[in-house]
C-alpha cells in the first residue's frame, strides 16, 4: 500500500446484522508511484467506484482467488460492501459460485433481483449503500429453511477460519460436528461463498498469514494458522513470476497484475465463472 492509497473503514450502519461481513473505502488521492498488492479474498462485495465527478458505477465483485498487483488512477475512490456467507444469492438472485474471478456492473446480472437492487442503489450516495443493503436483505431471504441454511453456513465458515486463541477445523471434522456430510457443506460452500471449504479455508489462511507475518516466527506462524508445518504454509506463498510482498520474508501467493486499484469496468467478455479459477 502507497502513501497515495488509502483504505479506511466508512461509518456504516449502527446495526448491520448478520449479513454484512464489513465495509471499507479504497481511496486513490494523489498520483500513484507504486503498485500494491491486493490479497486473496473469499467473499464476494457491492462496490459503488466513484471517478472525479463523474456518476458512481455499481459494480460485484466475486470471490478472487489469486493475489494481484495493481496500478492506482487518481481521483478514484471505491465503497466496498463484504456480503457474508448466504448473502449473496437472496441478494443478487445468484449463487456465489457463478461470481468467481468476476467483476460485473450489478445491473447485467440476470433476474430482476439484481436489476431492483441496481435501481435502488443508483439513486443513493455511495455512503447510503451499506445502511440500504443491510435493511433490504432480511427482508429477501424467502423461508425460515433458507435462513437456516445461512446459519449453518455461517457456523463452518467461523469454524474454518483463523481466530485468535484457536486453530481452524478440518473440514471432515467441521461436518461432523455441525451434523451435516461433506458432500452437503461442499454445496452450502459453492452457493453461499463460492469456493470449496478446503479452497476457503486456504484463503483464510493464506490471510491470517500476511496479517500477523511481522509479529511471529515462521515455524509459530504456521502452528496458529493451521498450517501442519512451517514447509505447508510457504508452499502457498510460490510466485511463477518472481515479485515479492516486502512484508513478507517469502513470495506473495500467485501474484498477477489485472485490475486496477479500484475495479474498472469489466471487459466485453468476461471470463467464465466455472473456467481457471484465478481468470
Amino acid at each position: 500500500m502507497t502513501k497515495s492509497v488509502s483504505e479506511r473503514a466508512p461509518r456504516g450502519p449502527d446495526a448491520p446484522g448478520p449479513w454484512l461481513a464489513g465495509i471499507g473505502v479504497l481511496a486513490v488521492e494523489a498520483d500513484p508511484r507504486e503498485p500494491f498488492v491486493r490479497l486473496p479474498d473469499p467473499t464476494t462485495k457491492v462496490i459503488v467506484r466513484s471517478e472525479g465527478r463523474g456518476r458512481p458505477t455499481l459494480l460485484v465483485s466475486g470471490p478472487h482467488v489469486r493475489a494481484t498487483y495493481h496500478e492506482g488512477k487518481r481521483d478514484v475512490s471505491c465503497v466496498e460492501v463484504r456480503l457474508a456467507p448466504g448473502a449473496t444469492r437472496p441478494l443478487l438472485g445468484v449463487p456465489a459460485v457463478d461470481l468467481v474471478g468476476r467483476i460485473v456492473p450489478l445491473g447485467a446480472l440476470p433476474g430482476p433481483a439484481a436489476r431492483r437492487l441496481a435501481y435502488e442503489l443508483g439513486r443513493l450516495e455511495p455512503e447510503e449503500v451499506a445502511g440500504r443493503l443491510a435493511d433490504v436483505l432480511p427482508d429477501r431471504l424467502p423461508t425460515a429453511a433458507d435462513g437456516a441454511r445461512a446459519a449453518l453456513l455461517r457456523a463452518a465458515v467461523t469454524a474454518l477460519s483463523v481466530r485468535s486463541g484457536r486453530t481452524p477445523g478440518h473440514v471432515g471434522k467441521v461436518a461432523r460436528e455441525l451434523a451435516v456430510s461433506e458432500r452437503e457443506l461442499r454445496k452450502l460452500f459453492s452457493d453461499g461463498v463460492g469456493l470449496s471449504p478446503k479452497h476457503y479455508a486456504r484463503i483464510d489462511r493464506v490471510r491470517a498469514v500476511l496479517a500477523h507475518a511481522t509479529e511471529l516466527a515462521p515455524a509459530e506462524l504456521a502452528a496458529v494458522t493451521g498450517y501442519y508445518d512451517q514447509s505447508h504454509m510457504t508452499s502457498d506463498f510460490r510466485n511463477p513470476k518472481s515479485a515479492r510482498d516486502p512484508r513478507l520474508p517469502f513470495t506473495a501467493p500467485y501474484l498477477e497484475t489485472t485490475w486496477p486499484s479500484c475495479p474498472e469496468q469489466p471487459p466485453a467478455a468476461p471470463c467464465s465463472p466455472r473456467s481457471e479459477p484465478g481468470c
